[in-house]
């Protein structure tokens, strides 16, 4: 029978070190008495070379596999890689070690599961006795330093402690023989997901794969709503190592002194944009949907007046004019009618606002101002007509309490975004030169292939947090928008013309708390522009109940076309990867006894009796949700190149080189100040790409 149809049986004793030791004995034996076998010298040599290299070497190696292959199911072996060793290509994106998953390894992981294999999947008595000594010993007056040899991780332990995994080690173990494992850069544009439960790897990944992509000279945007300084520290240390640290800006709202500024309304291609981003924040269940509608609806003639007036939005103003919306209905008032109205009109107002106070106001201009109610009465009266003067016009009718009510759902979230020192970071002064603090937008940054971390403190505010994030993912469709529609060279003289849109790499940790209605285009539309999005979450049910719809968070996975998963608690979002799987053929073993008596007296058998083994085979899922939960730390599985499933093993972080780099929020500000220059003024440095 072929080979390759055998039953594979790894977990069993290494009999074949008995024939080693035998062949080895023999070639001894005949090597030092070949008299005894009755050889001449000459056949002797050549006898032992035999037992050597034809029987005890094979056998060696076929013992040596079972007890390597039996090793690994008890410890893998740590997998450490300086930061500064990930291997950096312009045509994969490396991810760790491991292996295609085929019914090879499924057949490997269901043998784990007979009764008779657990003594090679469990540590040895020697271990176990390790262990108790180790906890003994550990307050032990003149003995502690038992407890400090056995916890060491040396060769002079020989019962080292496991590693702090939580999982199921088989799950790897079942191919010793790993590779490099690497998905297609041409595939990340399908964008990708990472999916896995709290403290089980997300941030090391999004480490390695942000590491890369600073050394490839790409963009990166980087939004994590909680703040993490580590991940901010790992971003910062590859820009300086990659020569990059000129392009490196911090957004945080945890340290508002130490962050660059941003605009999150002040950039658009439409001016619905800026009512979209702020209503978006807005509840929209039941009947605060009509509010939201109203709320939408103000924001937009605010929005659409300050242009008019060559101001840039920002939520200040707007916190501003939705509260008291008059003084901005008569500046503009006063703008239009200066530009466009009859001449005399001042007078004629001046008359109005004259008769109010002879005869009084109307019961619904009542705490209206005279000046804003006779501006209102002789636009009435001459009928005058402009789109954004008749909005204005609109919202000055109503009466002020009831408009304070419509528009109330917006006054607590501008209160929170315009509110201390988050405020300064959020509506920034540009006219402020005394501010050594940049103002970024994300054309710019595309411009000149910056490194941005986006730090949104969620834990101490989560509302403020996703109202910005949201406003960022917002801000960014209308940027792909603009690269898809005019490109990078909008408006730009031909000498610092960018030559090639460069890749955009948007790492998005606990997008959950930052998705919302505009990220759905963000992936369906923005891959063309060279946008390339890996979100990174927990489980599919917080995308589900972040949207409140089933079927629009269908949608949003439904736009990632490579899935990395790694340990997961939620059965539905083990399946989101299972249900993708087909199913495969696995053997199974079944011994068969039986006795039979004698059918006749006259026979000299009494009985009869025999014992088989039967092969059977059956169908099963080529993974089960189980096992996705019982991934050990820093394991994932990952459909890549078109849906292959590989298992793969991620990096541990090894900080080893990075002594001399910052280590707080404070130092890498400090660092960054002395190169710090505001984003209206990029065009000017000749060392950003296309710059002559």
């Amino acid at each position: 029978m072929s080979e390759k149809y055998q039953v594979e049986t790894l977990l069993r004793p290494p009999v074949e070190l008995w024939s080693v030791l035998a062949a080895v004995a023999t070639a001894c034996i005949v090597l030092l008495a070949p008299g005894l076998f009755l050889l001449p010298q000459p056949i002797a040599y050549v006898a032992a070379a035999v037992l050597l290299v034809w029987i005890a070497f094979p056998r060696y190696m076929q013992a040596r596999r079972i007890l390597r292959y039996q090793r690994n199911l008890r410890r893998l072996p740590t997998y450490l890689l300086r930061p500064d060793k990930i291997p950096v290509s312009t045509k994969t994106l490396f991810l760790g070690l491991g292996f295609r998953w085929q019914q090879l390894h499924t057949q490997r992981l269901r043998d784990t599961l007979r009764p008779e294999a657990q003594d090679y999947l469990t540590p040895n008595r020697f271990y176990r006795a390790a262990r108790m000594a180790e906890n003994v010993t550990e307050n032990v007056f003149g003995l502690s330093w038992i407890s400090v040899w056995l916890k060491s991780d040396t060769f002079l332990n020989p019962w080292p402690p496991l590693p702090e995994l939580s999982g199921k080690g088989a799950i790897h173990a079942v191919e010793p023989n790993e590779q490099t494992v690497a998905m297609q850069l041409s595939d990340r544009v399908g964008h990708t997901l990472v999916l896995g439960t709290t403290r089980v790897g997300k941030t090391r990944l999004a480490e390695v794969l942000i590491t890369q992509d600073i050394h490839r000279g790409d963009v990166v945007i980087v939004l994590d709503p909680k703040g993490d300084p580590d991940l901010l520290r790992r971003i910062y240390i590859e820009a300086e190592r990659a020569g990059r640290g000129n392009d490196f800006m911090m957004f945080h709202l945890g340290h508002p002194t130490h962050s660059a500024r941003y605009n999150a309304i002040g950039s658009f291609s439409r001016i619905t944009e800026v009512a979209t981003r702020i209503a978006n924040q807005l509840p929209s269940e039941g009947n605060a949907a009509a509010f939201k509608e109203f709320a939408w609806r103000f924001v937009n003639i605010i929005a659409r007046a300050l242009i008019a007036l060559s101001r840039r939005p920002n939520y200040d103003q707007i916190r501003q004019h939705i509260t008291d919306i008059e003084p901005l209905f008569m500046e503009y008032a006063t703008f239009h009618l200066s530009a466009h109205g009859q001449e005399g009109w001042q007078h004629a107002v001046g008359k109005i606002e004259e008769d109010l106070h002879q005869r009084g106001k109307a019961p619904a201009h009542r705490g209206r101002m005279d000046r804003a109610v006779a501006l209102f009465e002789y636009i009435r009266r001459e009928r005058i007509h402009d789109p954004v003067l008749d909005g204005l016009v609109s919202a000055f009718k109503y009466d002020r309490t009831f408009f304070d009510k419509i528009v109330s759902s917006v006054g607590p979230l501008m209160e929170k975004l315009t509110t201390g020192q988050v405020a300064g970071l959020l509506t920034p002064n540009y006219n402020d030169v005394d501010d050594p603090r940049p103002i970024f937008d994300w054309k710019k940054v595309v411009r000149s292939r910056g490194i941005v971390y986006v730090g949104l403190d969620a834990v101490s505010d989560v509302t403020v947090a996703s109202a910005v994030g949201s406003s960022m993912f917002a801000d960014l469709v209308s940027v792909a928008g603009d690269l898809y529609k005019f490109g990078l060279d909008d408006n730009l003289p031909s000498e610092i013309q960018i030559k090639a849109t460069p890749k955009i790499n948007i790492h998005a940790d606990e997008f959950n708390e930052l998705i919302g209605q505009e990220f759905i285009p963000l992936l369906n539309k923005s891959g063309g522009c060279g946008m390339q999005v890996t979100a990174y979450t927990q489980t599919w049910s917080d995308i589900e109940a972040k949207l409140g719809n089933a079927a629009k968070a269908g949608q949003v996975t439904g736009n990632f076309n490579t899935l990395l998963m790694l340990k997961v608690k939620e059965l539905r979002t083990a399946e989101l990867l299972t249900n993708q799987l087909e199913e495969v053929e696995v053997q199974s073993i079944v011994t068969v006894s039986g006795v039979n008596d004698a059918a006749s007296l006259e026979s000299g058998t009494h009985f009869s009796s025999k014992n088989e083994d039967r092969i059977t085979i059956e169908r099963v899922p080529m993974l089960r949700p189980s096992e996705l939960m019982q991934l050990p730390k820093g394991h994932c599985f990952a459909l890549l190149n078109g849906g292959q499933l590989w298992k793969v093993r991620l990096p541990l972080p090894d900080d080893r080189g990075d002594d001399d780099m910052p280590r707080t929020v404070d130092e890498i500000s400090e660092s960054m100040r002395r190169t710090y220059q505001t984003g209206d003024t990029w065009y000017v440095d000749p060392e950003w790409p296309g710059v002559t």
